[in-house]
Order: C-alpha cells, then structure tokens, then sequence
C-alpha cells in the first residue's frame, strides 16, 4: 500500500498523519483497529493474521 492510500485510511479513522513514516502511521492504524502494533517487526513468519490489510508490505520488506 502506498502512503497516500495509509494517509488517507489514517484519516478516514480520524487519525492525523501529518509527517510520521509509513511503518509508525501503519502500527499507529493498527492500534487504532484493536490490533497488534506488529507491522515490520520480524515477527511475519509467526504471524497468524492472514487476511491483515499489512501483510504483504510486512513480509515484503521481511523477506526481501
């Protein structure tokens, strides 16, 4: 996901982007959702949210 559309579902949840980086605007939405503030934390291979709108940005950057 791009940062245009993280920054526009931040807002859409009536978070503030403004200038934060990509993996701490993602955990900030992942707080927000009730979630693990898990993103890109070398934990993607033990992770068991499968249908997580994260998951492939996470494992990409994990693996590659």
């Amino acid at each position: 996901m791009n940062m245009k559309d993280i920054k526009s579902k931040a807002k859409s949840m009536g978070l503030e982007p403004g200038k934060i980086k990509k993996v701490e605007l993602v955990r900030t939405i992942q707080r927000k959702e009730g979630n693990s503030s898990c993103f890109q934390t070398g934990v993607s291979a033990q992770c068991s949210q499968e249908y997580c709108c994260w998951r492939e940005d996470c494992l990409a950057v994990e693996c590659g």
